[in-house]
């Protein structure tokens, strides 16, 4: 029987061995999207059902059986799909239809997937909540006047509510840490080139994005990392292959609880209280939790951030640059700082970076991972464009809210967002747990067993009905 918030892994092996038909799975999954998409709009571009249906039909004939066999997903809607509209949530691309899909998306795609729709973002990515002018907000299932975050909000409020068993997400400022948090599932982003992004336009200058899973534990982040991971010949940067599955115990860890980070990230009441809780189900596993004192300025690490981002953030809206009075307000303002920068302001963004590098690596020597809240704050009002302070101390831009993931950000590190419980209002959050480069599996397998012992996603549905 198809359970919407059972394990993706058991899910995918039913519909592999035949225990369920990929009709069926189509058949629940729509009605449910049917139900309760309305109210959250976190699936759009949905596809018509007849031909839904049909690709459903082909793959229960098909004799070869791929990882994601008969899977139901929306991809988010800063990739493109073959033959459906990928708008990045902006008027100018409205009209947008991709006649290939990016890299991931034919992995996935090759492994068995049906694509019944995107999931929402916001416009071109900018910002942690989920609003644009084409499809409009994403709704919190735990709170319908709240923000789900982003920018993969659609992505999380999908999981959160059962639409979907597993999602693709993207992060290069907590946009898979943040909805994972404020949606009571799993996010996870990669070591940087772990899934090597889409081979075009520049392939060298910024590594700040990536690619990541979510789902609703680590176990099912692994399977769907193992598509979507691997080299590519066209990206040079890319890392080699590692297969995640099967995650092993994780073995007793060392583990650094960063905080606030000496009072350099403000965080609203009950944040820091949630995460030091969560912590104690990893202590009570055998892990070994130290609080750490801050290991490096919070401002040089910001400095470097913003202009590596904005660096970053410009080289992809550049081709709208005849069109700026149509773009949003913070994507002009990121298009104006990266196109503004001297090759000096560049340097020294990248020295900073290398200095936090140079101390990282002294951490990673002495702990396996670091911890950190995966956002500042609660879920704030669904039309608030974003928070303009927290606890009194006024944000100097459209995404200092969010300075919390910057640390891990800025290096390319992997890290795993998971749930950590509810607050005072009965909206969740989470925190980030991170570790050096290449730690991947050691990072799935923590928060798997994390997971066992939990089990937010699934013991805490939101109230839908």
């Amino acid at each position: 029987m198809y359970d919407p918030y059972g394990s993706a892994s058991d899910l995918v092996e039913q519909l592999r061995s035949g225990a369920l038909s990929a009709v069926s799975v189509m058949q629940a999954t729509l009605d449910r999207v049917d139900a309760l998409n309305p109210g959250l709009n976190a699936i759009v571009a949905l596809r018509p059902r007849a031909e839904l249906m049909a690709e459903a039909e082909a793959a229960d004939r098909a004799e070869d059986r791929g990882a994601l066999h008969g899977l139901p997903m929306a991809i988010k809607d800063l990739a493109n799909v073959k033959g459906l509209a990928s708008t990045q949530g902006s008027p100018l691309l409205s009209d947008f239809v991709p006649d290939q899909d990016d890299l991931f998306v034919a992995r996935l795609r090759a492994a068995g997937a049906i694509f019944i729709g995107k999931s929402n973002t916001p416009e071109f990515g900018l910002g942690s909540h989920t609003f644009n002018p084409v499809y409009g907000a994403t709704r919190n299932p735990f709170g319908l006047d709240r923000s789900c975050g982003g920018s993969s909000g659609g992505a999380g409020v999908a999981l959160a509510a059962g639409l979907v068993a597993l999602a693709d997400g993207s992060d290069m400022m907590g946009s898979l840490r943040n909805p994972a948090g404020w949606n009571n599932v799993y996010g996870f982003r990669p070591s940087w080139g772990l899934v090597p992004a889409e081979p075009a336009g520049d392939l060298f200058l910024h590594p700040l994005s990536t690619l990541g899973p979510m789902a609703r534990s680590p176990e099912d982040l692994a399977l769907l990392l193992d598509v979507m991971s691997g080299p590519d010949p066209r990206q040079p940067l890319a890392r080699a292959r590692q297969e995640m599955l099967p995650l092993s115990q994780a073995a007793p860890l060392r583990l650094g609880w960063l905080g606030d980070w000496g009072g350099a990230f403000p965080m609203e009441p009950g944040i820091l209280e949630s995460c030091e809780a969560a912590l104690s189900h990893l202590s009570n596993q055998g892990h070994r939790i130290e609080a750490l004192a801050p290991p490096f300025s919070a401002e040089q690490i910001w400095e470097a951030w913003i202009t590596l981002r904005s660096f970053a953030v410009a080289a992809g809206l550049r081709a709208f640059g005849d069109r700026r009075e149509e773009l949003k307000d913070t994507a002009i303002w990121e298009l104006d700082r990266g196109l503004s920068f001297r090759a000096r302001d560049i340097q020294r963004a990248s020295d900073l970076r290398s200095n936090w590098q140079r101390r990282a690596a002294q951490l990673f020597a002495s702990y396996d991972a670091l911890v950190l809240p995966a956002a500042q704050c609660w879920p704030f009002p669904l039309d608030q464009d974003y928070p303009r302070e927290i606890n009194g101390l006024a944000m100097d831009s459209y995404h200092r809210w969010m300075q919390v993931v910057t640390p891990v950000s800025l290096l390319g590190l992997p890290a795993l967002a998971v749930p950590t419980g509810f607050g005072a209002t009965g909206l969740p959050n989470g925190m980030q747990i991170f570790a050096a480069q290449g730690q991947d599996r050691t990072l799935l397998a923590l928060g798997q067993s994390y997971h066992q012992t939990t089990q937010w996603p699934q013991r805490h549905p939101p109230p839908l009905g």
